[in-house]
């Protein structure tokens, strides 16, 4: 659980960031931005399938008591 929101606040972060800087056009800070989006949804989804491996192995080590 941590780690989802600990990368739910590294993506908000980085979308503010990345939202906020000044210079370059609408075209690459866009690109930049889903660049990004997709950098941290990856990420993410690897919190998510480690935490759901966790919770499978705590599962079995309950049942198996």
């Amino acid at each position: 659980m941590r780690k989802i929101v600990l990368a739910a606040a590294v993506a908000g972060a980085a979308l503010s960031l990345a939202a906020c800087s000044k210079g370059g056009d609408a075209a690459s800070s866009a690109d930049s931005v889903a660049s990004e989006a997709t950098s941290v949804a990856d990420s993410a989804a690897s919190v998510a399938d480690s935490a759901a491996s966790e919770v499978s192995s705590a599962a079995d080590s309950a049942a198996s008591k």
